[in-house]
This record gives structure tokens, C-alpha cells and sequence, in this order.
């Protein structure tokens, strides 16, 4: 258990001289411009207490739930932490190799975790995964691996007694949202808003679940945990054009991935296992740590791959970018290797 599983993207591009962030993965560099006037006239009300009613309304609509199947969040990592508290697991069990806070928040609250690491193309075997654990969580599609599992195969992890989390942060980056357990009404789903909006900073998420669960979650969340602005950005986002636009940002984001991939083929030692279907891809390079400092060097940041429980200092996590910022990332990449980095100086 030597991963650092508190490392994340963010950490990869708190360096000025970053110039070019794929280490991130939030698709867009700023809210869109419809959206941040929202926010801006939010402002005005600022002095009220925030009121989630209306929010959690327009996002249960948005699954098909109940309002009381829904609680609005500060991010997704809130949303860990209190299933972490409110959960009371004999056995929990992550699937990996996935993001790493929903393990991080299990320890921090003193659950034991086990592991279940996929291996070769990262695809979910349920007949593989153990029958005694209460507790599964799983990531879908995954972050780091890029893999979309079929719906149809997390609810054959569901049985009698045992409760299924499904981190579903990057689902909205799937067109048509094809394998969405949102509505399930025996699944939980963790949602967020950061990625496709550009809303990392604003921490606005939630889950949706039975109603007893999501009344005991909400009796162990802060007062006011989401902001005014963050109530704004969940129902905002929740409206028709809203949708649509996600839609084409999902489609876009998959010809962007297309190309990103076909250039890396052009590499030579470099695998992708698995098919991709998130907005990022993850690659196994022998040279890895080498071209991840070289990449820096010349202002670029990809995502280091070992701090994810089941992967190792050889792989590396790449955000899905335009065309433009691709093809400079591969071209670096080339020089790189026909002229292997010796380090500074």
C-alpha cells in the first residue's frame, strides 16, 4: 500500500513554468461564457443562505429521481468522505485501478479496503470480483484507464446486503451517457460537475441513491456545505441547452481522443492496453519517469501513472486536448525520443 494516494492531477502543474497542462482533467479551460454570467449575477444573492431546494429538484428531474434520492455536494471528494462516515462496511472493496480518493476517504474514516486490480485491458470481470465484500466501489468510465464498463456488468456486482458505488464523474464526457446507472434505484452514483464545465474550483457535485441513505448523508454534511454559486452551476447545467451542449462537447471530446491516439501511435515503445472511451488516455511507456521530467522541461505536464493502486512508474495518464495542443505534445514527445533527456543542465 506505498501509493500516494492523496497525489493528484493538480499537483503535475503548480509550477509556472507549465505552459501546457495535460495532466489535468477538466476538459475546458473556463466556465463557457452563458455560465459564468449565471455565476456572476449570482453573486447579488450572496448574502442569503444558500437554499439547495430548487437545485436538487432540477437534478433529480435530470436522472428521473426524487428529490430525496439526491444530495448536492462540495465535489465529489465531499461526497467520498461521507460515505466514508456514514457507510458502516464489514468488508470494502475498491476496484482498481481507479481515482484514489474514494480508497483515501474509506482509511481516513477507518474502514479496512481491499483491493481488486484488473489487469490487461482494464475490463471488469464480475464473476472475479469476491461475493463477501459489502462495499464495491468502482469508477465508470475509469479514471486513469479510460475504460467504460458496461452497465450491465456493475449490476451484476449488486446483491442482497451489499451497496455499489459507481464514481461517475466523467460520464457526461460519454455521448448519449450510454452505460449512466443514474437511475438505478439500488446503485449509488457519485456525479460531478467539474470536468466538462470547468468547475473545479466552484467543488460542486452530488450523489444520488436510496432516500434513507441520502438522509443519513445529508445528517452528517455540514450546514451549508454547497455554495450559493454552486447551487447555480447544478441547476444551470441541468437545462435543456445545457444538455445539449455537453452532448457536443462529449462528441468533440471523442474526435479529439481519436486523433490524440492515432498520433500516438507514431511512438515508438508506447501501448495503450485498453480501449479508451474518457477524455484521457492511459499509455505504458519503459521510459516513462524519463519522458514524463523531459516533458516538463519543455513546459508540458502529463499525469504520472504510479500512484494509482495496481499501475507502476511506467505509465502515464494524458487529458484529451484540441488537435492543435496535441499534436505539439507528440512532436515534443519525438524529439524526446530520438534524443533521450539526460536531465538539467
Amino acid at each position: 500500500m506505498g501509493e500516494d494516494l492523496g497525489h493528484h492531477g493538480d499537483a503535475e502543474v503548480r509550477d509556472a513554468a507549465i505552459r501546457h497542462d495535460f495532466a489535468v482533467n477538466v476538459r475546458v479551460p473556463e466556465p463557457p461564457r452563458w455560465l459564468r454570467d449565471r455565476l456572476t449575477a449570482g453573486i447579488e444573492t450572496l448574502a442569503a443562505y444558500p437554499d439547495p431546494r430548487e437545485a436538487t429538484e432540477a437534478v433529480a428531474e435530470r436522472h428521473g429521481r426524487t428529490p430525496d434520492e439526491v444530495l448536492l455536494t462540495s465535489g465529489a471528494a465531499e461526497a467520498f468522505v461521507l460515505l466514508a462516515r456514514v457507510l458502516t462496511p464489514r468488508r470494502a472493496l475498491v476496484v482498481h485501478p481507479q481515482f484514489t480518493e474514494p480508497e483515501a476517504a474509506l482509511r481516513a474514516a477507518g474502514h479496512p479496503v481491499e483491493r481488486h486490480i484488473l489487469t490487461g485491458d482494464f475490463t471488469l470481470d464480475p464473476a472475479r470480483v469476491p461475493a463477501e465484500p459489502d462495499l464495491v466501489m468502482i469508477g465508470n468510465p475509469t479514471n486513469p484507464t479510460s475504460v467504460l464498463h458496461p452497465a450491465a456488468a456493475i449490476e451484476r456486482l449488486h446483491s442482497k446486503g451489499r451497496t455499489i458505488v459507481v464514481d461517475e464523474a466523467f460520464m457526461d464526457a460519454i455521448p448519449g451517457e450510454t452505460e449512466t446507472l443514474a437511475g438505478h434505484p439500488g446503485v449509488v452514483v457519485i456525479r460531478s460537475l467539474t470536468k466538462t464545465w470547468g468547475l473545479a474550483g466552484l467543488r460542486i457535485g452530488y450523489v444520488l441513491g436510496p432516500a434513507p441513505l441520502i438522509r443519513a448523508l445529508k445528517a452528517a454534511q455540514p450546514l451549508w456545505s454547497v455554495s450559493t454559486l454552486g447551487l447555480i452551476a447544478a441547476q444551470a447545467t441541468t437545462e435543456p441547452e445545457a444538455l445539449a451542449e455537453a452532448e457536443a462537447l462529449a462528441k468533440q471530446a471523442d474526435q479529439d481522443r481519436d486523433h490524440l491516439l492515432a498520433r500516438l501511435a507514431e511512438l515508438p515503445g508506447l501501448t495503450v492496453p485498453a480501449v479508451s472511451r474518457a477524455p484521457f488516455v492511459l499509455v505504458r511507456a519503459s521510459n516513462a519517469a524519463e519522458l514524463r521530467a523531459g516533458l516538463r522541461a519543455e513546459g508540458i505536464a502529463v499525469r504520472r501513472g504510479d500512484t494509482f493502486p495496481g499501475l507502476g512508474p511506467g505509465w502515464l495518464r494524458l487529458a484529451v486536448r484540441d488537435r492543435t495542443a496535441t499534436d505539439l505534445l507528440i512532436d515534443r514527445w519525438q524529439q524526446l525520443t530520438a534524443t533521450p533527456w539526460s536531465g538539467p543542465g
